[in-house]
């Protein structure tokens, strides 16, 4: 069965169980959706009948409305752009450079502040919000741009919009992409993180922007959009290709209702081809403020909107829901952890959902889309579009 449009909905960091290699990460025992329900009374009704619950222990379910499965990830790292890579098709067996032991040398701090012409503050491994809460007073008075990292291959620079115009971080951020170039400094993202906000009380705004590296080869929405296919890229993904295949670009937002509202109204539209959203407030917001509660009551907000996603659907889509990683906030740390990811399929006119065998790389959603549309597929992934009846 062959689709005019493939929806596919990344729920940022939503793992469902530790991957194979996840001894080698220090993440034996994570299991991000199994832990946030066995700590939280969590109705999910509409998911739970598209297996989505099932993808925890790949149990079989009869009355199931979707075909459900996992995906390993074959890609080295377990951060956002190892994930999108590998469900593009993108091969990564290079790990990036992280600096999440002692955060960044000094030789590159004062590189960065003797280009850009700013003092720089922070220069820790920690998460945005408490780094707000500890520097941004200190930001507010002395001008001084905040930067930081996480466990992930990220530099990220925070800045206020009453005291840095966004167009200016962006322009530090671009300078220091160009400064991270160099191997030893090579961090997968350079990341802009505007923020609004007084007396201690502030918050990111959605006008966060990343700077990555270009992709080391075509990826299938490059395939896509050289055969004349719509691929629409709503949130992270445009920047984590940094622009490479995408043909329409919409911002997403910290708040995964508003991304959600997006991409329904693009549902409306009449194109053939790709559309990739991703909720990034799962992550960004509860796996790594170690929020397990606020995680479960996202992933019940989400099931309130399933059914108007799935209404939005014409008999000839696909929607496909999966994750990039996990970051199981019950965890001993606040990082991403290494896990298999679901894959939850639905289409209106899907005559058999059932429990799919598990897939062996992520690559496999993307090679299922090239194959649909009849393009390249990458040297990853293996199409499960002939199981779909």
């Amino acid at each position: 069965m062959k689709f005019k449009r493939i929806f596919v909905l990344i729920l940022d960091s939503l793992g469902v169980g530790e991957a194979s290699d996840a001894n080698n990460y220090g993440d034996n025992g994570a299991n991000t959706l199994k832990h946030i329900i066995e700590n939280n009374d969590i109705f999910i009704p509409n998911l739970k009948k598209l297996g989505f619950l099932n993808t925890i222990n790949m149990d079989d379910n009869d009355n199931v409305e979707a075909y459900y499965t996992i995906a390993k990830p074959i890609n080295i790292g377990k951060d956002s752009i190892s994930g999108h890579y590998e469900i593009i098709g993108l091969e990564s067996k290079v790990p990036f450079t992280t600096f999440s032991t002692q955060a960044f040398p000094r030789e590159l701090i004062e590189t960065i502040e003797a280009t850009i012409g700013k003092r720089i503050i922070g220069n820790k491994v920690t998460s945005g919000d408490n780094i707000l809460n500890e520097l941004g007073d200190r930001h507010m008075n002395y001008g001084s741009l905040i930067l930081y990292t996480s466990s992930n291959s990220t530099l990220e620079i925070a800045a206020h919009e009453d005291v840095v115009p966004i167009t200016k971080l962006y322009s530090y951020c671009e300078k220091i992409r160009q400064i991270t170039q160099k191997n030893e400094w090579r961090v997968a993202r350079v990341i802009a993180r505007p923020f609004l906000g007084k007396n201690g009380k502030y918050r990111f705004t959605n006008d966060r922007k990343d700077y990555t590296l270009k992709p080391p080869t075509k990826s299938i929405l490059n395939y896509l959009k050289e055969n004349d296919y719509s691929v629409i890229s709503i949130g992270k993904l445009n920047d984590i290709v940094d622009g490479e295949g995408i043909t329409k670009i919409i911002k997403g937002s910290n708040k995964n209702i508003e991304t959600i509202n997006k991409m329904t109204d693009i549902m409306g539209k009449n194109f053939t081809g790709v559309c990739i959203t991703d909720l990034s407030e799962f992550d960004s917001s509860y796996g790594h403020q170690k929020d397990d509660k606020g995680y479960a009551n996202a992933i019940e907000e989400l099931d309130v909107e399933i059914p108007l996603i799935l209404n939005k659907l014409n008999t000839d889509d696909l929607l496909i829901i999966t994750a990039d990683h996990g970051n199981d906030p019950t965890f001993g740390n606040s990082y991403h952890t290494r896990e298999n990811v679901p894959v939850i399929i639905y289409g209106r006119n899907l005559k058999n959902p059932k429990k799919l065998p598990i897939l062996e790389s992520m690559a496999d959603i993307g090679a299922t889309i090239a194959d649909n549309f009849n393009v390249n597929k990458t040297n990853i992934g293996t199409s499960f579009l002939d199981k779909l009846k």
